[in-house]
Formats: structure tokens, C-alpha cells, sequence
């Protein structure tokens, strides 16, 4: 009897291998591959954030308005320079009104019509870079077109 199932085991040699590495190939690997994809998310999110905030702040320096908007972009490239540097694009901060980081003319602010707002930009195109290939389609059509982050700051003109 013992004869029997020797022949046997030789025939099974390396189907555990082979379990294993299936298991890591469709188990695994893509669980890491979402773990890894949405923590980029979030610190892109987070990122953004702090970009926007920062540019918004920067806006509050004093100068006339084309070098209050310069300041906010280049404040805003300063807090993403990772994502920008990811998606090897750089921002115009000369004009200031084109992605990744748009900062607005002076509007009237919706609370108070009298005083003037800034609205500052950042985004990301995570769709054209994606931060693990093959994602960006994927994550889309549940995080829309583009990562983006939004701050508006009210302006002290004074008397100018």
C-alpha cells in the first residue's frame, strides 16, 4: 500500500508552488496594487489641499494683482512640487489661469459684493498620470477627470 502512494506525491511535487504563486498573482499583488493606488490618491488629495490653502494665502501678501496671482501660483508649485514634478509639468505662473494651478482675477466675493476674492486651483490629471499604469482608466469613472482643490481668499485692498 505504501508503494502506491509513493508514485503519487512524485506527481504532486511543486502544486503548492504553483498555488502560491497563483495566489500571489491574483490575490495578493492587485490587493497591494488598490492599497497602493489609494494612498496615492490621498496624498495627492492632501497635497492638493495644502497647495491651494497656500497659494490662497500667498495671495493675501501685498502688490499689485498680477504679482499677488504670481505669488499664489508659486506658492501653490512649491506645495505639489511632487505631483508636479510625477507628472513632469510645470506651472505658468507668469499667467496664472492655466492647469495645474489656476489662480482668478479678483471677483466679487459672494458674501459681501463690496470686497474682492481670489480663487485659487490646484489639480491633478491622474487619468494622463496615473500612479500605478493601467489605473488611471480604471479609478475614473469613480473619481471623475482630475483631482482638484479649491481655496478662496478675500483681499485687503486698502485704498489703492
Amino acid at each position: 500500500m505504501s508503494k502506491r502512494r509513493l508514485p503519487q506525491r512524485r506527481n504532486a511535487r511543486g502544486v503548492i508552488t504553483l498555488e502560491f504563486a497563483f495566489l500571489m498573482m491574483f490575490g495578493v499583488l492587485p490587493l497591494l496594487m488598490v492599497t497602493f493606488t489609494g494612498v496615492m490618491v490621498f496624498a495627492a488629495q492632501q497635497s492638493l489641499a495644502l497647495a491651494a490653502g497656500e497659494g490662497a494665502r500667498a495671495a493675501l501678501r501685498y502688490g499689485d494683482i498680477p504679482e499677488r496671482r504670481a505669488n499664489a501660483c508659486m506658492a501653490a508649485a512649491r506645495s505639489m512640487q511632487w505631483l508636479l514634478n510625477f507628472s513632469r509639468s510645470a506651472p505658468a505662473c507668469s499667467a496664472a489661469d492655466a492647469p495645474p494651478i489656476t489662480v482668478s482675477q479678483p471677483y466679487a466675493c459672494s458674501a459681501d459684493g463690496s470686497v474682492q476674492c481670489i480663487r485659487v486651483v490646484a489639480s491633478y490629471d491622474h487619468d494622463a498620470h496615473p500612479f500605478l499604469p493601467g489605473t488611471g482608466r480604471l479609478l475614473s469613472w469613480s473619481m471623475g477627470e482630475s483631482l482638484s482643490s479649491t481655496a478662496v481668499v478675500q483681499l485687503d485692498l486698502g485704498n489703492r
